[in-house]
């Protein structure tokens, strides 16, 4: 990986670090907001553009937008301090899994844009998509039926969750404040 990488992955989990410390919910959902467009730059880093433009307009935009409104529109607690206690236990914890990860899941990782995986390799994989797709799911492009006949759970679940926070942000907003 690049120094860009690194200095990005920092950059990352400095953020979610903040978001969990930090006390003022201002504080929180700009850091929050912070983070996200990280997330959307090392997805552009790791070319995949779909990905990133997602996660710039729906995490860094649109819910921090969100979130904003909603102490706008809601009282907002006082906070004693500015950060919260670190429960050390649970830090270890979540750290010696995330060094777990990145030793045993990194070094597997293929390099960014390197053309010897198997997707590349193995021209069977890619040829099954291109020529199954329609006696298999009936549709016609190929993207449309990986992503609604192949990917259908995990795209169902993207918009369940989205449509739940709909659901909430409507609550909420529709909330009277009081003083």
């Amino acid at each position: 990986m690049s120094a860009f990488a690194y200095a990005l992955a920092i950059f990352i989990l400095a953020t979610a670090v903040a978001t969990v410390l930090f006390r003022d919910v201002l504080s929180v959902i700009i850091v929050f907001g912070a983070y996200s467009l990280g997330m959307a730059i090392l997805y552009t880093f790791l070319l995949a553009p779909d990905v990133a433009m997602t996660e710039a307009a729906i995490g860094a935009g649109v819910t921090t937008l969100l979130l904003l409104l909603t102490i706008a529109r809601t009282t907002r607690p006082s906070t004693d301090g500015l950060r919260e206690r670190i429960h050390v236990p649970g830090a270890v914890a979540v750290g010696a899994f995330v060094l777990l990860l990145c030793t045993v899941v990194l070094p597997e990782m293929y390099p960014v844009g390197i053309t010897d995986t198997p997707v590349w390799t193995d021209p069977q994989v890619t040829q099954h998509y291109i020529t199954e797709t329609y006696e298999e799911t009936g549709v016609e492009n190929a993207v449309t039926a990986v992503l609604a006949a192949y990917r259908g759970f995990d795209t169902f679940g993207e918009a369940v969750v989205v449509f739940a926070a709909g659901v909430s942000t409507l609550l909420v907003l529709k909330r009277e404040v009081f003083a």
